[in-house]
C-alpha cells in the first residue's frame, strides 16, 4: 500500500500542481523537524571550530610575544652598541683633533673604596702603556696611568684626592692646581687668592708644567669662587669636562715624539716607552 501510495503521488505529481501546494503545507512541519535533528551535530561542529579556534589563536599569541621579547632584546642591545658607536667615534674624532698617537682603552672594572676614584682597563704593559701616561675621553682630561700591569692598568681620576693636575685659565693664562675632591664631579684650586683673576664659567686647561699632561687639553669649568674672610686663599671649585662616571672607553695618549711602540708577542716584562709629553 505504501508503494502504490507513493507511485500515485508521484503520477499525480507530474501531471497536476496541486501535489505542490501539499508539499508546501507540509514543509511548514517538517523542516523545523530536520532543523532539530541536525542541531546538535551543528552545534558540535560550531563548538569544535570555536575550541580549535580559541587554542590556534592562543599559540599564535604566545608565539607572537616571545618574538616581540626576542626583538625587543635585540633592539636594546642595538642601541647599546649604536652609542658605543657614537662613544668611540667620539674618541677617534677627538685623537685626530690632538693630533697625537692614542690607544683605546676599555673599562674593566672601578675601586669602589671610600674617596678612592681608580679604575681598571684592559690594556697594559704589553700595548705599550707605562706610568704617569695622560688618559683622556671625548671631552677632557679623565686622569693618568697609576699602575701599568701586562694586561691592564690602573687610572688615577683626577677627582681622586691623591690627584693634582697644573692647569691655567683658558680666558688670561693664570697658572694653578687643581686637586680632587673626593667627589667625582668635582676638582678644588686651593692655590689661588682672593684677589685672582679667575670667574664662574672659565674655562681650565693643562699648563703642560710638570711633564705629564701635555698643554692645552680640557679639564674643568670653574662653577664656583668663595671669598674667604681671613684667609689668604679663595674657595674655589670647578666641575670636570670629562665623563668621569659614564665612560665605557678611555683613550691612552702619547707624544708625537714617542711613538706607540709595536707589540708583536706577549711580554710579562714592562716595555714601556720612555715618554715625556
Amino acid at each position: 500500500m505504501a508503494v502504490i501510495a507513493s507511485v500515485a503521488l508521484l503520477i499525480a505529481g507530474q501531471r497536476t500542481q496541486q501535489i505542490d501546494l501539499l508539499r508546501a503545507a507540509l514543509s511548514f512541519v517538517v523542516d523545523p523537524i530536520k532543523y532539530l535533528v541536525d542541531l546538535p551535530s551543528t552545534v558540535y561542529k560550531q563548538a569544535s571550530e570555536s575550541i580549535q579556534s580559541y587554542v590556534n589563536l592562543k599559540e599564535e599569541n604566545g608565539r607572537l610575544r616571545d618574538y616581540q621579547l626576542i626583538h625587543q632584546t635585540q633592539l636594546l642591545k642595538l642601541e647599546a652598541l649604536e652609542k658605543e658607536n657614537i662613544r668611540l667615534r667620539a674618541l677617534l674624532e677627538n685623537s685626530f683633533k690632538l693630533g697625537e698617537q692614542v690607544l683605546i682603552a676599555e673599562l674593566l672594572s672601578v675601586n669602589m673604596a671610600p674617596y678612592e676614584h681608580i679604575v681598571v682597563v684592559n690594556k697594559g704593559t704589553r700595548f705599550g702603556v707605562h706610568q704617569q701616561q695622560p688618559v683622556l675621553d671625548a671631552n677632557g682630561v679623565v686622569g693618568q696611568v697609576f699602575r701599568a700591569m701586562p694586561l691592564t692598568s690602573e687610572i688615577m681620576l683626577i677627582t681622586d684626592p691623591n690627584h693634582a693636575v697644573p692647569v691655567q685659565v683658558n680666558r688670561n693664562g693664570l697658572l694653578t692646581i687643581a686637586v680632587g675632591s673626593g667627589q667625582i664631579n668635582k676638582l678644588l684650586l686651593p692655590y689661588l687668592p682672593s684677589n685672582a683673576d679667575i670667574r664662574p664659567g672659565d674655562l681650565l686647561i693643562t699648563s703642560g708644567l710638570g711633564g705629564t699632561f701635555p698643554q692645552g687639553y680640557p679639564v674643568a669649568v670653574v662653577d664656583e669662587f668663595t671669598s674667604q674672610l681671613n684667609k689668604p686663599f679663595a674657595n674655589i671649585t670647578a666641575t670636570p669636562m670629562a665623563k668621569l662616571d659614564r665612560n665605557r672607553e678611555l683613550m691612552i695618549v702619547w707624544s708625537n715624539s714617542t711613538p706607540v711602540p709595536l707589540i708583536t708577542k706577549p711580554s710579562t716584562t714592562d716595555s714601556t716607552p720612555n715618554s715625556s709629553p
